[in-house]
């Protein structure tokens, strides 16, 4: 864990975010949106370098944290302090489109250790400090845990066990002042999203939005994550589903030709 300030990301007396995955896309996005909204973001991912420059955009901190290594996850509980308003847990993502008779199952591992025991690890290590703030974790699944599709088998039943994981955190916490919120979208067009699941093929990546008007993109979602944090404490979105309107489910795209 590296960070730009110390172990004091309270000091100014903002409500504080924490994002992770915050180094591209909706994560990035999303800590733009917050900090325009009030919100101290402590940005987190594993490229300081990328995280500094907007942490320095923003006036927020950055901290460097793999969601997959436990002592970088304990470097980012201790850095971020005693009090944390909203968690997002983003950092996730896709790696493969193949089918589970040609898995990579080493992709499998990467998908399930980021998307799933790294929200897992992040959530643990930050839920005192949310209960003290009486808080809002948010965690970007996908439409992904809303209906299997071809190739996607693998992430597929990651965004699974994180949806399922978000749902019995939420029943085991009921007596505490956190709310437990999940964002789905579908098909979001950002920068990096494809271009990792398909190992850097630009073509690939860019034939998934071919034809498709008015995608939607990472400042959508971060609006959705702004719109459910900054609803009365009593009010919990429990799942927001989030599609472009051309995408009517996972299989039914339409794409002008």
């Amino acid at each position: 864990m590296d960070s730009d300030a110390g172990h004091d990301h309270n000091a100014t007396g903002k409500k504080v975010a924490v994002i992770t995955g915050a180094s591209s896309g909706i994560g990035a996005a999303t800590a733009r949106l917050l900090a325009e909204h009030g919100f101290h973001v402590v940005c987190t991912a594993r490229r300081l370098a990328r995280l500094q420059e907007l942490a320095d955009e923003i006036g927020g901190s950055a901290v460097r944290c793999d969601v997959t290594d436990p002592r970088s996850v304990a470097g980012l509980s201790e850095a971020v302090g005693s009090r944390v308003d909203v968690l997002v847990n983003n950092a996730g993502g896709a790696v493969g489109l193949e089918p589970l008779a040609e898995a990579d199952f080493d992709a499998w591992r990467t998908m399930y250790d980021t998307n799933v025991l790294g929200a897992a690890q992040v959530t643990k290590a930050l839920l005192p400090a949310l209960e003290a703030a009486a808080g809002t974790v948010v965690f970007i699944t996908s439409t992904a845990a809303e209906t299997s599709y071809e190739g996607g088998s693998g992430y597929c039943a990651a965004k699974s066990a994180e949806r399922a994981m978000v749902g019995s955190l939420r029943l085991e916490i009921v007596d505490r002042p956190v709310r437990v919120c999940e964002i789905s979208p579908g098909m979001v067009h950002t920068q990096e999203f494809s271009l990792v699941r398909f190992h850097g093929d630009q073509s690939k990546a860019d034939d998934v939005y071919e034809g498709v008007a008015e995608r939607l993109v990472a400042a959508d979602i971060a609006e959705c994550v702004r719109w459910s944090v900054s609803l009365p404490s009593h009010v919990n979105i429990d799942r927001m589903v989030v599609r472009p309107r051309a995408q009517a489910a996972n299989h039914k795209v339409h794409r002008s030709s």
